[in-house]
């Protein structure tokens, strides 16, 4: 019984061996290698089947190295990954080129052999403008050619104790009247007393003499 189920197993390891180069020899025994361009500074590249133009499905063994235009200046070997940006066909480098022109080179040795090359020009993208933090300046206010103000004039106490200082009181005169009037009624009281006594001491005198 295990002899029989490891022949079996041979038996399916050997198929798929055969499966597979099979399946390689339907599209082709080349694959055809594209440069497409760079998209900020990653080079871009199609790979598909050479007879029939499919993508090719299985993992691609490929190498990619760039040369500045005037040969100053060397980048990679870098590999292709897979292009979620792309379609199915795209690939590209996880690096990317600095800005300038360059020769790329594209060789591809798994599943199949393949070759592409293109002249490829980075562009140089100028940095954001950064906002300046520094508020603008504000121009200082222009002195004021208004007149400074007329010096306060005096206080209302101040003016009404100066014109007290000028007018007579009518009230101090009215106490004036009054203590004047007192003191001539006092005197004339005084007098008319001293009259009234007087004039009763003559009566006694005679009406004593009278009696005498």
């Amino acid at each position: 019984m295990r002899i029989r189920i490891v022949f079996s197993a041979a038996l399916a390891a050997l198929g798929l061996m055969f499966a597979l180069p099979a399946a390689a020899h339907a599209h082709g025994d080349t694959v055809k290698v594209v440069v497409t361009g760079q998209r900020d500074g990653h080079v871009t590249a199609d790979v598909t089947w050479e007879n029939d133009g499919d993508a090719v499905d299985e993992a691609v063994a490929a190498t990619v190295n760039a040369v500045s235009v005037d040969g100053t200046r060397t980048m990679g070997p870098w590999r292709l990954v897979r292009d979620p940006a792309a379609a199915p066909a795209g690939w590209t480098t996880a690096e990317a080129l600095p800005p300038g022109s360059w020769k790329v080179g594209v060789d591809v040795g798994f599943p199949a052999l393949g070759h592409g090359e293109l002249e490829v020009a980075v562009p140089v993208v100028d940095p954001a403008p950064v906002a300046s933090a520094t508020s603008p300046v504000t121009p200082s206010a222009a002195p004021s050619s208004t007149p400074s103000a007329a010096p306060a004039s005096a206080s209302p106490a101040s003016a009404s104790a100066a014109s007290s200082a000028q007018a007579p009181d009518p009230a101090a005169d009215t106490e004036g009247y009054a203590v004047w009037w007192t003191t001539a009624g006092v005197a004339v009281t005084a007098m008319a007393g001293a009259a009234v006594g007087l004039l009763l001491r003559r009566r006694r005198r005679v009406r004593l003499d009278r009696l005498g």
